[in-house]
């Protein structure tokens, strides 16, 4: 299986240092502050990260296990709401799930769904945070 990486480098002091993240593919590159974590500052910060990768890993899963059961998904979209809380300390991770997939009825999106929130890797790395999950058909 395939080995990932990323990048950090911080310079400075936690608030008024800045840093920069960068994908081992170079797909992405972008700065990080203090105000661009813990404020409504430009930039992004490690939960939008992590929110976009578990929406990527969730949206993946599911249509796995979605494909194997017999149906093909035409979309899935996925929103991760990352709450980082006093710790600080990433205490939930709201994912919104919507899916269009034909012939499929709105229980068995759930029961996909749940499987997909506990079985993809990145659910399974965050175990230790408190995962909510809505899915519904489009």
């Amino acid at each position: 299986m395939a080995v990932r990486s990323a990048e950090a480098v911080w310079k400075g002091t936690l608030k008024e240092g800045s840093g920069n993240l960068k994908l081992g593919s170079g797909v992405y590159e972008g700065p990080y502050t203090f105000a661009s974590r813990f404020e409504d500052a430009p930039g992004t910060n490690p939960e939008e990260l992590i929110g976009a990768a578990h929406a990527g890993c969730f949206s993946m899963f599911l249509s796995a296990l979605l494909t194997n059961a017999g149906f093909t998904p035409t979309r899935i979209e996925t929103v991760a709401k990352v709450h980082l809380e006093a710790g600080p300390t990433i205490t939930k991770i709201e994912l919104t799930c919507k899916a269009e997939v034909p012939n499929l009825s709105a229980a068995a999106l759930q029961e996909h769904a749940d499987a997909a929130k506990a079985n993809c890797p990145v659910s399974k790395a965050l175990n230790s945070v408190n995962i909510q999950l809505t899915a519904s058909l489009v």
